[in-house]
């Protein structure tokens, strides 16, 4: 018998049946291992912006002079403070919009002002902690005023001079003149 007279053998079927059109394919015999799952990160923080980096904030306040706020608040026998509490709590909450705000701390100077050293300096201090900076005052400054205050306005004097010239250097960094 010669190759041509052997009957001729089945094809070999392979393991799946050719896929239909419509029908979805038959996996193979052995299941593959799964891809292995990247480890899920940790939650964002919301990290403080550097010092320098600019923020969405509103208008720069204004630099005052040490000097002639004391000057001011004597020729006007104390009438002075009350402005300067409205003025710098309105510019904070302007440039931030957070904090008391210029007509709060104008009625709690008038009512409470015992109260206003304690809430200035908070809110000069937030203003640096804002840029992830350390606070160079904060509320536990006006203690120099409720503790010294009494004694020829000393503890006052130290109280606003460390308040008003950490203000004006936060104003000066963020481009205000002076």
């Amino acid at each position: 018998m010669s190759e041509f007279d052997k009957p001729a053998q089945p094809a070999e079927q392979p393991d799946e049946a050719p896929a239909q059109p419509d029908e979805a394919p038959v996996p193979s015999a052995a299941p593959r291992d799964p891809e292995p799952v990247p480890p899920i990160p940790d939650a964002p923080v919301a990290a403080a912006p550097a010092y320098g980096v600019p923020m969405d904030l509103g208008p720069v306040g204004q630099v005052r002079s040490t000097g002639t706020c004391v000057l001011l608040t004597i020729v006007t026998l104390g009438f002075y403070t009350w402005y300067w509490f409205y003025k710098t709590h309105d510019e904070m909450k302007r440039h931030t919009g957070d904090g008391l705000g210029g007509g709060i701390a104008l009625l709690l100077a008038i009512l409470v002002g015992i109260v206003m050293p304690f809430l200035n300096s908070h809110e000069v201090g937030k203003l640096y902690e804002r840029r992830g900076q350390a606070q160079p005052v904060s509320a536990v400054t006006g203690l120099w005023f409720l503790l010294l205050g009494w004694f020829f306005f000393v503890g006052a004097i130290v109280w606003f001079v460390k308040t008003n010239n950490a203000l004006n250097e936060y104003w000066r960094s963020v481009g205000a003149q002076g």
